[in-house]
C-alpha cells in the first residue's frame, strides 16, 4: 500500500497528543510479552498509545529468555529487549535503537567505511526526499517499490504542486544528480556511498529484520564499460561476503539472483544469504550490476575518447542495520545473545567480587589495573564496578548481552596475582579457566588468544549447523521434502519463471540464489528433466 503523510504542524510537535510515560515505566516497557507478530498487529505506520496487552516489563537479566527451540520468534524478540539492543517506536513497526544495539552498528560501519575507501569510493549524502516523478521515470522500478512507498502530500500546510517520496532508495535522485556532474570520461569512474536511513511501507515487520525505517549504507557508481560495472558489482558482494566471514563469524553463501528476485531496475543481482538459527534464509547484502536502465530514463550521458555521447554504466550496492538481526539469529543461544569478539562493542568485561568492605579496595584496585592492561592493549573492555547487583546477576546480565569474556577478580585472586577466565561460547565450568596471571603481557596474550578462538569457534560452529542442513536435490518431489523439512535444497534448475513461481506458491521457498560455487559436470534440471548448467538454492526466508 502508499502511505501518505502530511508533515506535523508546529503546535502538534511542541505539544503532542500521544501520552508520555515518567521514565521509571518507560524503562519497563519491553517486547517480551508482546504478540511475536507484535510489528504487525495494526496496519504499519498506525501510531496507538501503549496498552497492557501490548505491553509487559523488560525481563530481567536473571530471567531465562523463551527457549529457541520452543519458540524462535519468542526468544529473538525476549532477546533484543533483554539485551537491550532496540524498543518499540511509538508507531507501529518503527523501532527504536537503543545504545547497545546502535554500538554493533558502528562497528559495521567501521568496517565497511575503510573497505570502501579503499576501493576509491567517497562518503555523501542526498536528500530524504524525492520527487514522484523521479521514480515514475523507470518502469520496473516503479513497479517494484510502489507497494512499499510513503508519499508526502502536505508540507507548511499546503497541498505539494508534486507529491514526495520518502526514500525508499536512491537510484533515481543520484542519477538526477550524476546527469549534473558527469559530462566526460575524464569523469568516470564517479564513486560514492551514502549512510542513510529508508523508508518502505512494510506490512509484516520483525525488528532489526524488516521495519518501516531502517539505516543502511547504499553505494552508487558510474562507469564507461559494461566491463568495469560487472566488475564493481562483484567486487563490493565480495566485501560483503569477506566482512559476513571475517567480521560476523556468519558463514553466507554468494551468488546470483534469480530473474524474479532480482532488484526492481537492474540487470543482475549479486546476494549473501546467510542461514539463520531456525533455518530460514536472510538476505544479507546486494549488490546490483543496473547497466544502462537508470542513466537511459535520466539521460545520464558522457562524451568518450573518441566524441561520441553514451550512456554510463552503473551499480548500487547495500547492506543494512537487517545484519544485527541476522548476527543475533545466527549466534544467539537460550542464555542471550553471543558476539564474535570483532563486531563486539565490548570484548571482556571485568565483575570483581567481594564480600567485606575491608576487601573492596584492593579488589577495585586490581580490576582497574587489569582493565587499563586490556584497554592499552586495544582490548574493548568494560569494568562493572556497580555494587546495586550481585555477582551473579552481573554475570548473567553480560552473558545476556553477549560479551564473549568475563574476568573475575575476588581477594583470593588478587592475593596470588590471579584471574578467573570465563568464555561466553561455552557454557558453565567448561568455559571457566582460574589462575590466569595479571602479569600484563601474560594476560594479554592470553585474552587476545582466547578472543581469536572464540571467533573461530563461532565460524566453524555456523559453518557445521548451515552445511548439515542443505540438502542435494534431484527432482522436485525431493525438493519438496527438504523444504517441509525445513532445510534448504540445493539442485539443478534452469525451469521458466512460472515454474519458479510454483515451487514459491506450494512449498513458500524461493531461489535465494545461484552459488558461485558450482558443481563441475553435467546437471538434469529438477523440475524439468532438461540441460541444466548451474544449481539453486531453495529456501523459505525473511
Amino acid at each position: 500500500m502508499v502511505a501518505s503523510l502530511r508533515l506535523p504542524s508546529l503546535t502538534s510537535l511542541l505539544f503532542p497528543a500521544t501520552t508520555r510515560y515518567p521514565a521509571a515505566l518507560r524503562r519497563t516497557l519491553c517486547l517480551r510479552n508482546r504478540p511475536a507478530s507484535g510489528f504487525a498487529t495494526a496496519p504499519s505506520g498506525t501510531a496507538s498509545p501503549e496498552t497492557k496487552s501490548e505491553v509487559g516489563r523488560l525481563p530481567r537479566s536473571d530471567q531465562a529468555v523463551t527457549p529457541r527451540s520452543q519458540d524462535f520468534s519468542a526468544w529473538y524478540l525476549d532477546v533484543i529487549a533483554s539485551a537491550e539492543l532496540a524498543d518499540y517506536g511509538p508507531v507501529r513497526g518503527t523501532m527504536v535503537i537503543r545504545p547497545y544495539g546502535y554500538a554493533i552498528w558502528e562497528a559495521i560501519q567501521d568496517y565497511l567505511n575503510v573497505k570502501f575507501k579503499e576501493t576509491g569510493h567517497s562518503n555523501m549524502y542526498f536528500p530524504q526526499f524525492i520527487p514522484y516523478s523521479f521514480i515514475e521515470k523507470e518502469a520496473s522500478h516503479v513497479e517494484g517499490f510502489s507497494p512499499e512507498l510513503a508519499l508526502v502530500t502536505v508540507g507548511g500546510g499546503n497541498e505539494l504542486e508534486e507529491k514526495l517520496v520518502v526514500r525508499p532508495t536512491s537510484e533515481t535522485i543520484v542519477n538526477h544528480m550524476f546527469t549534473q556532474w558527469i559530462h566526460s570520461y575524464r569523469d568516470l569512474p564517479l564513486m560514492i556511498n551514502q549512510w542513510a536511513n529508508v523508508t518502505r511501507w512494510e506490512m509484516r515487520t520483525k525488528p532489526f529484520i524488516r521495519t518501516l525505517e531502517f539505516l543502511w549504507q547504499e553505494g552508487h557508481t558510474a562507469h564507461a564499460t559494461p566491463e568495469e560495472a560487472e566488475k564493481e558489482a562483484k567486487q563490493m558482494i565480495e566485501i560483503y561476503t569477506r566482512f559476513a566471514f571475517e567480521e560476523t563469524a556468519i558463514p553466507v553463501i554468494a551468488g546470483r539472483k534469480s530473474k524474479l528476485e532480482t532488484f526492481a531496475g537492474a540487470d543482475t543481482t549479486y546476494t549473501i544469504e546467510a542461514m539463520m538459527g531456525d533455518r530460514k534464509a536472510l538476505q544479507a547484502g546486494t549488490s546490483h550490476n543496473l547497466g544502462q536502465n537508470f542513466s537511459r530514463a535520466f539521460g545520464t550521458q558522457f562524451q568518450d575518447e573518441n566524441g561520441e555521447r553514451q550512456h554510463v554504466w552503473q551499480t548500487s550496492w547495500a547492506v543494512s542495520t537487517r545484519f544485527v538481526g541476522g548476527i543475533i539469529m545466527t549466534h544467539g543461544d537460550d542464555t542471550g545473545l553471543m558476539l564474535p569478539p570483532k563486531i563486539a562493542p565490548i570484548q571482556v568485561v571485568i565483575v570483581p567480587i567481594w564480600k567485606k568492605d575491608s576487601e573492596k579496595t584492593e579488589v577495585l584496585s586490581a580490576a582497574s589495573s587489569v582493565k587499563e592492561v586490556l584497554q592499552t592493549a586495544g582490548v574493548r573492555v568494560k569494568l562493572d564496578e556497580t555494587t546495586e547487583r550481585t555477582a551473579g546477576w552481573k554475570f548473567n546480565f553480560w552473558e545476556m548481552k553477549g560479551v564473549p569474556i568475563r574476568i573475575e577478580i575476588g581477594p583470593r585472586d588478587v592475593s596470588s596475582n590471579c584471574v578467573v577466565v570465563s568464555r561466553r561460547d561455552i557454557p558453565g565450568k567448561a568455559g571457566k579457566v582460574f589462575g590466569i596471571s595479571m602479569e600484563p603481557s601474560t594476560l594479554v596474550a592470553y585474552v587476545k588468544e582466547k578472543l581469536d578462538e572464540i571467533q573461530s569457534s563461532l565460524l566453524e560452529k555456523a559453518i557445521s549447523f548451515r552445511d548439515s542442513n542443505i540438502v542435494d536435490v534431484n527432482s522436485y518431489e525431493e525438493l519438496k521434502a527438504a523444504i517441509s523439512s525445513g532445510k534448504w535444497a540445493r539442485g539443478p534448475w534452469s525451469a521458466s519463471d512460472s515454474d519458479e513461481q510454483r515451487v514459491k506458491e506450494e512449498t513458500g521457498a524461493t531461489i535465494r540464489c545461484f552459488p558461485f560455487e558450482q558443481t563441475l559436470g553435467t546437471k538434469t534440471c529438477l523440475m524439468t528433466g532438461n540441460p541444466a548448467e548451474e544449481v539453486a538454492i531453495f529456501a523459505k526466508s525473511y
